[in-house]
């Protein structure tokens, strides 16, 4: 069978992401869990928290629903039930991943900026409260979505595959719904991040200046400030983390509102459209990926346990061969 180039592409790139997101997230979560890195309790349960979204993101969409398609194009994924299952196990792990990394944002931002709620809010028990609340009103908005489908066609008695239900296109309260998921989805994370960010930009600086006055800085000489130090390396990370998921969630956010103007939600492979739908959700998918090179980068404690990760193994490996 002759394939068009853009799904040869998209092959490709889901193989990548399948792989790539496995490992990058099981090697986040092993090493956070393990506590070394030298973050806060607190800050390592949303760390870890948001790696497993993130990995279970792509066990459900690159691997299960795209790759899926590839090689098992009869099986029990596609019965009718468990397609519609991990449909929704596809937007609901997306949306917890999106909503935890807008958790971390904010949890950052009351710890550098809201010193009096720090002690209160800052803790274990907080994080997962917000982790159950988040995969709880998840799974709640997304429910309506399990019955988007109906079965093409029965084979003794099994309904196999989906079709959407024209209701789907036509019912006010479809529309709703859609609409509703969108901004929870894109629209209220992107600029809710985008809006912590500035406000703890602005806290820093304004702490910076003030801090500097009162060290007596104005006399040329550097002196240093282990508390804009640990703020500084606070930052980094969550500029990284924020301006990542900004950057690759662009394009998503940008489509779901232009399709939502043209009403036009079907087309062939050659159309633009097309194109830009299917690099705008490769593009969000890679989102799922860089939170742990953001770490590799930005953290030399989570580096140094990456290194040794890596070489234990070999290292065993080696004294085997040799003795």
């Amino acid at each position: 069978m002759e394939y068009p180039v853009m799904p040869h592409g998209e092959r490709i790139v889901y193989h990548a992401l399948a792989v790539f997101g496995v490992l990058v997230n099981l090697m986040a979560i092993v090493i956070l869990f393990l506590g070394k890195c030298g973050r806060s309790k607190c800050s390592s349960c949303y760390m870890v928290r948001m790696a497993a979204a993130d990995l279970l993101v792509v066990i459900s969409e690159p691997i299960l629903y795209r790759t899926g398609q590839i090689y098992f194009p009869v099986s029990f994924l596609f019965i009718t039930p468990m397609y519609s299952f991990l449909y929704f196990l596809m937007i609901t792990t997306t949306m917890i991943s999106v909503w935890l990394t807008v958790a971390f944002t904010f949890d950052r931002f009351l710890v550098i900026c809201c010193e009096k709620l720090k002690a209160k809010y800052f803790t274990e028990k907080t994080a997962a409260v917000v982790f159950r609340s988040v995969s709880v009103l998840g799974c709640l908005v997304f429910v309506p979505w399990y019955f988007r489908f109906e079965p093409e066609y029965k084979s003794d008695n099994v309904p196999w595959y989906c079709i959407t239900k024209p209701v789907f296109f036509t019912a006010t309260v479809w529309d709703g719904n859609v609409i509703i998921c969108i901004i929870l989805v894109s629209c209220v994370p992107f600029f809710l991040i985008l809006f912590l960010n500035v406000l703890t930009t602005r806290s820093i600086l304004a702490a910076s200046r003030g801090r500097r006055g009162l060290r007596g800085c104005s006399n040329g000489e550097k002196q240093k400030d282990p508390e804009m130090e640990i703020r500084r390396k606070s930052i980094i990370l969550l500029f990284s983390i924020s301006a990542s998921f900004m950057l690759l969630w662009v394009t998503r956010v940008v489509f779901y509102i232009y399709q939502r103007i043209i009403k036009m939600f079907s087309y062939p492979v050659t159309d633009p459209l097309y194109v830009t739908e299917v690099t705008a959700n490769m593009l969000q998918l890679l989102s799922t990926c860089t939170n742990t090179c953001i770490y590799v980068l930005t953290q030399k404690k989570f580096r140094d346990e990456l290194k040794n990760a890596v070489s234990y193994p070999l290292n065993q490996i080696v004294k085997i061969v040799k003795s």
